[in-house]
């Protein structure tokens, strides 16, 4: 019972941050964007999509701009271009919409040289898991989850819009606006999350990297 009192107040870290709040409000937001927002909003490219891509860039800006740890941060926002190219499915969102419909695109097997896209995209994720490993960033990563502290809220509201957006569609019957929200509320929770471990000094990791 003690190591597990231990590893609580060593571990978790209950507090609300202002981060937390933000993600906490995108949360109960969603009853009335549900309640009152069109389906058309969200649609690929449409208003929450864009909300989406608006926070990755500043989730990737935070990386950047991180005060320690600066070259795994750095990696983190590699990670991040993964996020930014499945939401826009490789740009066939972008670029091929259907004429005279809405919210519909042509299937890759209809675009020409469509076929090679996947296999690019897995070569690329690839790739960035190979970068991992030769510049041993899973050591920061370890060094992470046994010495610093676990914003709990952030974590959860995370996990929370990251399941609820992966069930949307057999759950909904294709509600646009509750997929779109939950991811909303995912992308917006690890924003909180990288902003506490990048610059607050509760969480922020001794920085062991070389200049």
């Amino acid at each position: 019972m003690e190591k597990i009192k231990e590893f609580i107040t060593k571990h978790l870290d209950f507090k609300v941050y202002g981060v937390t709040w933000i993600a906490f409000a995108v949360m109960v937001s969603i009853i009335p964007m549900l309640m009152y927002l069109p389906q058309k909003y969200g649609y690929e490219n449409g208003l929450l999509e864009s909300i989406q891509m608006v926070v990755l860039f500043g989730i990737m800006g935070l990386c950047f701009t991180a005060k320690t740890n600066k070259k795994f941060f750095r990696f983190c926002a590699l990670i991040l271009t993964i996020l930014m190219i499945r939401e826009v499915n490789c740009g066939r969102t972008l670029f091929f919409h259907i004429p005279g419909t809405e919210n519909s695109y042509y299937p890759w097997r209809e675009i020409r040289y469509g076929y090679l896209v996947h296999p690019i995209y897995g070569t690329y994720i690839g790739l960035i898991a190979l970068f991992f490993i030769l510049k041993k960033h899973y050591l920061t990563l370890w060094k992470m989850v046994k010495e610093v502290r676990f914003p709990v809220w952030n974590v959860l509201l995370a996990c929370f819009g990251m399941f609820m957006g992966a069930i949307a569609e057999k759950a909904t019957n294709n509600n646009f606006i509750f997929e779109e929200g939950f991811e909303l509320l995912f992308y917006v929770s690890l924003a909180g999350i990288v902003y506490l471990y990048s610059r607050h000094q509760n969480f922020m990791l001794e920085d062991n990297e070389e200049a």
